[in-house]
């Protein structure tokens, strides 16, 4: 997060935003606003209602972030973990986030731009 504030975009209504992405753009821009006390399980928990909200809707929408999605499975590799975590994948950046000395929201974006960036994102491969 170097950009100085002058230089960020501002940000989208609602309407404006296409996917999940475009969600965790939004947040990355206004963590305080999104996610309370930078907590990464309050933000698991929101992308678990947009999921729910998905399904209930019936929106065909690959969902990355489930506990066994491409997301976890991705992390628990890039964390050096043998096995997958039971507790989710917002619980192991909070701890590596920990053990680094560092806020976990900004770890939370620097492995999801890694992620992305390695092509790993379940709406990628089906695009």
């Amino acid at each position: 997060m170097t950009e100085s504030t002058s230089a960020r975009r501002a940000p989208r209504h609602l309407s404006e935003l296409r996917g999940i992405y475009d969600l965790l753009e939004e947040v990355r821009l206004r963590p305080g606003m999104w996610v309370r006390g930078s907590s990464l399980q309050h933000l698991d928990s929101m992308l678990t209602g947009y999921w729910i909200a998905l399904e209930i809707h019936g929106v065909d929408e690959e969902s990355d972030f489930a506990n066994r999605g491409p997301f976890s499975d991705w992390l628990w590799k890039r964390l050096g973990m043998q096995y997958p975590s039971a507790l989710g994948w917002a619980v192991e950046i909070e701890r590596e986030a920990e053990r680094r000395d560092m806020p976990t929201i900004e770890l939370f974006f620097a492995l999801l731009d890694e992620f992305m960036a390695a092509g790993a994102s379940a709406s990628e491969a089906t695009d």
